[in-house]
C-alpha cells in the first residue's frame, strides 16, 4: 500500500483556471480536474515542463483568486500537477472556504 504524500485533501472539481508561464507569457486556459489548498491538477494536451513557474488565476464562482505556482508533475499529453507556492492570505482563506462549502454539499 502506498503512502499518501499530499498534505491537503483533494476535491474532484472542475474550476476554470488560467496559467501563465513566467518565461513564456502565453496564457493557457482550462479547468482543474482536482483542487486542494496545496494545488491542483489540470488536464491539457500540451503540457508544461516540471519546474516551470506559473502565474495562476482561479475562478471560484464570483471570486477570482491569484497565485503563483510551480509544475510538479508532467504526464505528457495528459496534464500537469501544479503546487501553489505563493498566495495572498485572503485568497487562501477564500479557497479554504470554497473547498469547505463544496465538501459540506457532498457529505
Amino acid at each position: 500500500m502506498t503512502e499518501e504524500k499530499r498534505r491537503f485533501e483533494r476535491h474532484k472539481l472542475r474550476v476554470p483556471v488560467e496559467l501563465t508561464p513566467e518565461a513564456e507569457g502565453s496564457p493557457v486556459r482550462g479547468e482543474t480536474a482536482d483542487l486542494s489548498l496545496g494545488g491542483f491538477y489540470i488536464e491539457m494536451l500540451f503540457t508544461l515542463e516540471t519546474g516551470t513557474k506559473v502565474d495562476i488565476t482561479l475562478q471560484l464562482g464570483e471570486s477570482t483568486l491569484l497565485a503563483v505556482g510551480e509544475v510538479v508533475t508532467c504526464d505528457r499529453t495528459v496534464g500537469n500537477g501544479i503546487r501553489f507556492t505563493r498566495m495572498l492570505a485572503e485568497d487562501r482563506e477564500e479557497l479554504d472556504s470554497f473547498l469547505h462549502t463544496v465538501e459540506e454539499k457532498h457529505t
